[in-house]
């Protein structure tokens, strides 16, 4: 079964001038690590949620899962959690090359926008899915769709004028019990959002030029 695809030809200028303009709008996103506490609008945050699930993924299996955390209790639990094995990172785990290579972010075990900023959005990877029968599915490219579900996730929150921050202590375990979420359920990424502190800095870092991260035929 099919239905025609809804497809808005542009005109080639306007397709061109769109592409500057989105290049541009996201190569001013940064990571940042100082929120504020200001509010923001939940629904802004679904919209991004709803964007991303909109993605691709293999044979249309969807296999991912956001929780949208706001409540205050909530976050204080995720950061308690991630500081004890972000400890046990910065104090053994991580080797020294690793170490090295964060001294430009200036990083260590504390993490206090999971609690300062309104929003943390977790993403879970689900390794199969579960019927309502409680049969088990097999899913496919889970990294990939997950991946490029989150990657959509930060370009809508970004195009909302908002502040984001990829968060991937190791093991994130904690989560699954924090947000009651099932064993098949994989914790991906935590993406926090919010408004940047007034005062807010960011590393003074270069990207590669284009010519080493894209070839031509």
């Amino acid at each position: 079964m099919s239905k025609p695809l809804e497809f808005i030809e542009k005109p080639a200028q306007e397709m061109l001038a769109t592409s500057e303009s989105f290049m541009s709008t996201l190569q001013r996103r940064r990571t940042v690590r100082d929120f504020s506490a200001r509010a923001v609008d939940p629904k802004i945050i679904e919209n991004a949620v709803r964007a991303a699930v909109s993605a691709p993924s293999g044979a249309n299996k969807q296999p991912w899962h956001f929780v949208i955390v706001q409540d205050a209790k909530v976050k204080r639990e995720i950061r308690r959690a991630a500081e004890i094995e972000e400890y046990e990172f910065y104090h053994g785990r991580a080797p020294q090359s690793w170490l090295d290579d964060l001294k430009v972010f200036d990083t260590d075990e504390h993490k206090p926008f999971l609690e300062t900023a309104p929003f943390l959005v977790a993403v879970f990877l689900q390794r199969n899915s579960v019927d309502d029968e409680g049969n088990k599915q097999k899913n496919y490219y889970m990294p990939e769709s997950v991946g490029i579900a989150t990657g959509m996730l930060i370009s809508a929150l970004h195009f909302s004028g908002l502040a984001t921050l990829t968060h991937t202590p190791s093991p994130m375990k904690f989560l699954n019990q924090i947000l009651d979420r099932p064993a098949n359920e994989k914790p991906y990424m935590l993406i926090v959002a919010g408004y940047p502190e007034v005062d807010a800095t960011v590393p003074d870092i270069r990207r590669k030029p284009f010519n080493e991260v894209c070839s031509r035929f």
